[in-house]
């Protein structure tokens, strides 16, 4: 099942979500600075091409300097993203089929705008981030 949606997704509107990541990565990539959010936003880009199988988890001791990330990340590119989620989820849900699709959007927007601090996993394996970093798929 989760395949059958991802498919779905991918053709509505998982492309287009990524090749959005891609830009604001490329973009903050420019810059010595920005290449942690940039390679933020390469992850979150490939959760957002296939996002059902995987979740987002917080990553244990992630302190300070993820919060001053996650700040700076929401002004420069979290608040467009998460606006680009929306706008799809809404679109998604107008139809019955879509309702899965436009929830998964809406899963994506948490880490769209606070991406620093949070591993992306697979859902069978939801707490490798807290038992001592083991491989999360990515």
């Amino acid at each position: 099942m989760k395949t059958i949606l991802n498919v779905i997704w991918l053709v509505l509107s998982g492309f287009w979500l990524f090749l959005a990541y891609l830009l604001a990565g490329a973009l903050l990539c420019i810059t010595i600075i920005g290449i942690p959010f940039g390679i933020a936003a390469f992850r979150i880009g490939v959760y957002a091409l296939w996002p059902f199988g995987y979740t987002a988890v917080e990553r244990p001791g992630a302190g300070a300097p993820s919060c001053v990330g996650n700040v700076l990340w929401l002004v420069l590119a979290g608040w467009w993203l998460a606006l680009g989620h929306i706008v799809t989820g809404i679109a998604l849900c107008v139809t019955i089929i879509g309702i899965p699709l436009g929830v998964a959007n809406f899963k994506l927007i948490p880490v769209s705008l606070l991406p620093m601090g949070c591993e992306i996993v697979r859902t069978d394996q939801p707490f490798t981030a807290t038992a001592g970093g083991g491989q999360t798929g990515w």
